[in-house]
């Protein structure tokens, strides 16, 4: 009996014991309609209807599966009483949203599972798919599959892989392609297992079956091994079913594939490896040169000449590149073969010729015709022509077969002569916006113009923005269409004058504010507002900066408002708005090209602008700005009105004394005036101006301003001094004070300026430019020298600077002129050897001086380059060696008498240098070689630059080759090269030197032992804390990775080049190391402390809270919890969804704070436990009534009431929770509301409905969890003798 019947026997019985109605038929339930039962006679009981529908089905895109997993498979088997039926729902709910499909899930009597799934199929596969891989027990497998049948089972972007998975619903993981593994693991059910194990078996099976051989055969014969067309290659995949893979002539690649089963394979292989022996072996190339134009006549549309000579002459034709320069074409094949493949060849490249005609661009378009008709008719009768128009080249390229080609260039420079002597040409400039002008509307005036003289006039694109109009046509037709343009132009012109004259001249009036007036409308075009406004605001941002006191709103652009608002004082207002039409007109004017109007219009703007932003600076002292101000401004805003000035004061809380008063002269000085005259009012305030040289005034300011700060502070801070600024140029400083205190600045101030001017005279020398570079010598010696005998300094000029000549020596008079005398002789000597015309030639001389041969070499080297410095540096002197297998060691020098002896003591220097050369031994451990080298050589480049040294390390690869013979010493034993020994040669004392300067450079390190679990500290956030320890203390420090958890930490102090001069030594490098190592110290010191607070902070109280509180101990928002957690400094940790222990709550935190946070707890859960929870039922429809809008009005109720009311879902019942006497308030006010929402309703049903029910709710305990839900007992309906009770 199934569960209908059981409720057809319950119901029976009903009718027995409660005397009530007997179950109706499905007929008397559901009477037939009443057409059917007067037209159709009923079907007999045999046929039923409803099983067999008239109207053909429509099939539904939703299907429904059902399902099921053992028992002893369910995933949450394991889980608490009822906990398991909460995780189930949950993980449904999560698949339902993913997969967008209804699941109903049902438990069995033998524990199964049971699940209902509904949806679209493909949703309902990956509903499977999740199901089985969340709510089922997972199994997994491991199969060994070949590497190279990996990518068939993943297919084309792993769609095969996807939808095996979702078949099968289960996961599985293929290694990547890097790895070598051929281990294939399936995660899964153990049917979805089973199935995917026998799918990928089954794929790897066929691809067994496989082969696939790659051919060693070069690029050069595969054209015979693909034979004609693909021939031979069609035939061998069409008789063994293989795939042959060919590279197509473009790509140089020497190999051909072959796939497919392996006995197909190995035949296919066999032949092609037959017919490739065999043309390698027969063979033979021809070279010859053809033009690299006809290369593509032999090559043919798509490669088919060639593919034709191939299969004619069984000869292969290679071609060089299209971008390479080479002419030869290279013919291969068999002896026999090669003569008449070549002479296919140059039939083939002579077959078309390229013939060429000089025609003008503009003549091409009268060629082609209307619509190509003209260039039709003339290769219609040569088809094998083909004609390109080269407007740049201005010229006709043909081509075709000779005979045919020659025709046609006949017939073309025929027509080009003749269209020469009936057509000219003429060009017309006329500004871009006239074009539309001249064309009219709809293109009437232009084409009047074409019509009436018989002419093309062609006009530019809007895109081109070019202003030349071309004509062509009828020689008397241009001039005379040409002269009409140029007329049309300058009307256009004039108009837009007379437009401008109107908009500027006569509108004028209208635009000044009138009496009492703050606001104005001015008319401007909307088409120009994007003009004034400028890119991104640029332009009406400067036009609100030179009044700042108008406002200009321009209308938004959608409205196409030609209306731009203006509002401000009535002067400000009114010049604003004269500035913007003056701007405007100067747009206009631009575009006709008028310069005496832009001129014009330039100056106004100039008026407008400038003179109104003339600015003055009035210092005034600090206490009487308030003065100034006046109370509520009052003071300030009468100067304002009364000048028309904008008057800007610093802020109180600055430093700066200066008021800015902006705007005309004559109103700034009138403003200054007024400003002053308060200020004497307050204090009897003085003002001197002294004259100081200008170039002074930077030194007597001081750095930052300290100099003249420190002075003004000499006096109490009553007397202020302002110089003026740097671009003026002014030599007047302003003093401002009481009368003594000014005098007594003044006197102190010149005396500070006097000094100042002593130990600055300045004199200035000339010289011509090319002999600076003999003055300041070779790295600056020379110059050097004359500074450090004198104590003056010298400055050259500039490169960018005008004056080229003038060298300026500064300093105390008495250097200054030592300095000039010194450099006039010089200067003196040198203009002998360059100018030798005006000085007589005694002034030059020659010496000789005696140097050893042995030496020769050393100054003629690398193209003399020692000479040329020894000329460079003592005024171009030449120095003469004698000639190579001269036995002479005389050495002649030439030129000016004092350049001469300066040139032959550097010459004796070298060589006493070159006498005393030695090679010195520096040890270095060869780890601190790169260290000691520098970034790019520099630090090794600092110590031979600065010594004359040359430095030499030993190479990293010192071992000999097995090809080598070791060297021989003389004692007989091979020396070993030490990597640690570096090589210094030079001047035996400078050699010395620069082995200190090394050894300076050498790294000095030591180690310290801080614990391992502190390195992460003192790195800091991205290396910060570490870095900043080096900054700090000028070393390196580096701490061991994390891998070797040493406990070590070595600081290092690496000398830099700026450290190893002089270089005698290094002081300070063992403090250095002492500081940063007590600086480490200190820092893990406070490292230990922060981790001892860590561990106080880390305490940990656990608190047992029931489940139900949790969220009232949160509140709204975590508002409850934070207040808490802020209060008293803890962190409060509530147990996640899946934990064991959710009645435990975590407060962490130190001790006491987190004691007393346990505490405020424990109270909000005691109050909680008094509490008491009520369901009160009320319709679904008021519900929202009693919310309100975004939850204001139950908001409003639960605050007042000091009550939690909760809405459960789809049901009738609203919870109300807190204590008993709040709870009995809080659900009488809710019933009152519910009586007022109903009677408010103006239909009666409703009413009925609402008050059909006399029991509305029922009291349960909250603390104890239980709630009155009692189920309806209301028999369910029931008919007899329904369709789907036939069998």
């Amino acid at each position: 009996m199934n569960s209908v019947d059981s409720a057809q026997t319950s119901a029976a019985g009903d009718v027995v014991t409660n005397n009530v109605e007997p179950i109706p038929t499905y007929s008397e339930a559901f009477p037939p309609l009443a057409g059917d039962a007067a037209g159709n006679v009923a079907s007999s009981s045999t046929e039923n209807q409803w099983l067999n529908p008239k109207v053909q089905r429509l099939r539904s895109t939703v299907v429904t599966q059902i399902f099921h997993i053992p028992m002893e498979e369910r995933a949450f088997k394991q889980s608490e009483f009822g906990q398991a039926q909460k995780d189930q729902s949950k993980v449904c709910i999560d698949i339902m949203k993913q997969t967008d499909t209804v699941i109903e899930m049902s438990t069995c009597r033998d524990g199964s599972l049971s699940l209902l799934v509904s949806g679209k199929a493909e949703n309902v596969l990956k509903a499977r798919r999740e199901i089985f891989n969340k709510l089922q027990t997972q199994a997994s497998i491991t199969i060994n599959i070949p590497k190279d049948h990996h990518r068939v089972i993943l297919g084309k972007a792993g769609t095969r892989l996807q939808k095996l998975e979702l078949e099968t619903a289960t996961k599985i993981n293929i290694p990547r392609t890097e790895k070598q593994s051929t281990e294939l693991t399936i995660v899964g059910t153990q049917e979805g297992i089973h199935r995917a194990r026998q799918e990928i078996q089954m794929i790897s099976d066929e691809q067994a079956k496989l082969a696939m051989e790659r051919l060693p055969i070069e690029k050069i014969y595969h054209p015979f091994v693909s034979g004609p067309r693909n021939e031979f290659a069609n035939q061998l995949i069409k008789e063994y079913g293989v795939r042959i893979h060919i590279p197509p002539p473009s790509v140089q690649k020497d190999e051909i594939v072959v796939s497919g089963e392996k006995d197909g394979v190995a035949a296919t292989v066999s032949k092609i490896m037959a017919v490739y022996q065999q043309k390698k072996r027969n063979c033979k190339i021809i070279s010859v040169e053809i033009n690299k134009a006809q290369h593509k006549y032999i090559i043919g549309p798509r490669g088919q000449t060639l593919q034709d000579i191939l299969a004619e002459a069984s000869v292969s034709v290679e071609l060089p590149p299209a971008d390479s320069l080479s002419e030869t074409v290279v013919l291969r094949g068999e002896p026999s073969k090669l003569g008449q493949g070549l002479t296919i060849v140059y039939a083939k490249a002579n077959s078309v010729v390229i013939r060429e005609v000089a025609a003008a661009a503009w003549l091409h378009r009268f060629i082609i015709g209307k619509k190509g008709a003209n260039i039709r008719a003339l290769t219609a009768n040569l088809p094998r022509v083909n004609v390109e128009f080269h407007d740049e080249g201005n010229k006709i390229v043909i081509e075709g077969p000779p005979e045919e080609a020659d025709q046609a260039q006949q017939q073309l420079e025929t027509q080009v002569h003749d269209l020469k002597l009936r057509m000219d040409f003429a060009e017309v400039r006329i500004d871009p916006k006239f074009h539309k002008n001249i064309i009219g509307k709809g293109g009437q005036s232009i084409n009047k113009l074409r019509d009436q003289y018989n002419v093309n006039i062609q006009i530019p694109t809007d895109t081109d923005k070019s202003s030349l109009i071309r004509i062509e046509g009828d020689p008397e037709g241009v001039k005379e269409a040409k002269l009409e343009l140029e007329q049309l132009g300058q009307r256009l012109v004039y108009l837009g004058l007379n437009y401008f004259t109107k908009l500027f001249c006569l509108n004028r009036n209208s635009l000044l504010f009138q009496e009492n007036e703050k606001s104005k409308d001015v008319l401007i075009e909307q088409r120009f507002h994007r003009n004034i406004i400028g890119q991104k605001g640029e332009k009406i941002k400067g036009i609100r900066d030179s009044f700042p006191k108008v406002n200009i709103s321009f209308p938004d652009a959608k409205k196409k408002s030609d209306v731009v608002n203006l509002r401000g004082p009535k002067n400000d207002g009114g010049e604003c708005a004269i500035f913007i039409h003056c701007l405007l007109c100067l747009y206009i004017v631009e575009s006709i090209k008028n310069f005496c109007f832009v001129v014009i219009l330039s100056a106004v703007l100039h008026i407008l602008t400038v003179e109104k932003n003339y600015c003055i600076d009035v210092p005034i002292f600090k206490q009487y700005h308030k003065n100034i101000i006046g109370k509520g401004g009052a003071n300030i805003r009468k100067i304002r009105e009364e000048t028309n000035t904008q008057i800007d004061l610093p802020k109180e809380d600055s430093e700066n004394e200066v008021i800015v008063i902006t705007g005309k002269k004559a109103d700034c000085q009138k403003a200054r005036k007024l400003i002053r005259a308060i200020e004497q009012e307050q204090a009897n305030i003085v003002e001197e101006l002294v004259n100081i040289n200008p170039q002074l005034h930077n030194q007597l300011i001081g750095a930052k301003g300290r100099l003249i700060r420190s002075l003004m502070e000499d006096y109490g801070g009553n007397v202020q001094i302002h110089f003026p600024t740097g671009t003026s140029g002014s030599d007047k400083v302003t003093i401002r004070g009481p009368k003594e205190d000014v005098e007594k600045a003044k006197g102190q101030l010149m005396q500070i300026a006097k000094q100042k001017e002593l130990a600055s005279f300045t004199k200035e020398l000339k010289c011509k430019a090319e002999l600076h570079r003999f003055l300041i010598g070779r790295g600056g010696a020379t110059i050097k020298k004359v500074r450090d005998e004198t104590g003056a300094r010298i400055i050259f000029p500039a490169s960018n600077d005008t004056d080229k000549e003038t060298i300026t020596v500064m300093g105390k008079q008495a250097d200054v002129e030592t300095a000039c005398r010194i450099l006039e002789e010089k200067i003196k000597s040198m203009v002998i050897h360059f100018i030798p015309f005006s000085i007589p030639f005694e002034n030059i001389i020659e010496i000789e001086t005696e140097i050893d041969q042995k030496h020769h070499k050393y100054f003629v080297a690398r193209r003399g380059a020692v000479l040329r410095d020894i000329a460079d540096e003592f005024g171009g002197v030449t120095v003469s060696f004698p000639r190579i297998g001269d036995q002479s060691s005389t050495v002649r020098i030439k030129g000016p008498s004092e350049c001469v002896e300066g040139a032959k003591s550097k010459l004796a220097e070298i060589v006493d240098d070159l006498e005393n050369q030695v090679t010195i031994e520096c040890l270095v451990d060869e780890q601190y070689h790169r260290t000691v080298i520098g970034q790019k050589g520099r630090n090794i480049q600092a110590v031979t630059a600065q010594f004359n040294v040359q430095v030499k390390f030993p190479s990293r690869n010192n071992a000999p080759s097995q090809s080598e013979q070791p060297e021989v010493v003389e004692n007989g034993v091979n020396g070993e090269v030490n990597k640690d020994l570096i090589m210094i040669t030079g001047h035996k004392d400078r050699c010395q030197e620069a082995m200190a300067a090394i050894l300076a450079l050498v790294p000095t390190s030591d180690q310290i032992e801080v614990p391992y679990k502190f390195h992460r500290y003192i790195i800091g956030q991205k290396g910060l804390g570490v870095r900043k320890l080096m900054e700090d203390y000028d070393v390196t420090i580096s701490i061991p990775p994390a891998d070797q958890n040493s406990n070590f930490i070595t600081v290092c102090f690496i000398a830099q080049p700026s450290h190893a001069i002089p270089i005698q030594q290094i002081t300070g490098v063992k403090s250095k190391l002492e500081n940063a190592k007590a600086g480490l110290m200190e820092r893990v010191k406070v490292i230990e402390q922060e981790e001892e607070d860590r561990v106080l902070r880390s305490f940990t109280l656990t608190v047992d809270v029931p489940n139900q509180f949790h969220s009232q101990i949160i509140g709204r928002r975590g508002a409850i919890v934070t207040e808490i957690r802020t209060k008293h400094g803890v962190n409060i940790q509530f147990p996640d969804r899946d934990d064991e222990n959710q009645g435990q709550i975590r407060i962490i935190g130190y001790e006491k704070n987190a004691e007393s946070a346990r505490d405020a707890v424990m109270k909000i859960v005691n109050e909680l436990s008094s509490h008491i929870s009520q369901d009160i039922k009320i319709d679904r429809k008021v519900h929202p009534r009693l919310i309100g809008t975004k939850g204001r009005a139950i908001k409003k109720i639960m605050e007042d009431f000091g009550v939690d009311i909760r809405f459960i879902k789809e049901e009738d019942i609203v919870t109300v929770t807190g204590p008993l006497e709040k709870v009995e308030e809080c659900v009488e006010h809710i019933l009152n509301l519910e009586e007022e929402y109903v009677s408010s309703c103006s239909f009666s049903f409703i009413h009925l409905f609402f008050f059909k029910d006399t029991k509305r709710y029922s009291h349960s305990n909250y603390a104890d969890g239980q709630k009155s839900n009692k189920p309806s007992n209301k028999a369910p309906f029931v008919v007899r003798d329904a369709p789907w009770h036939q069998s």
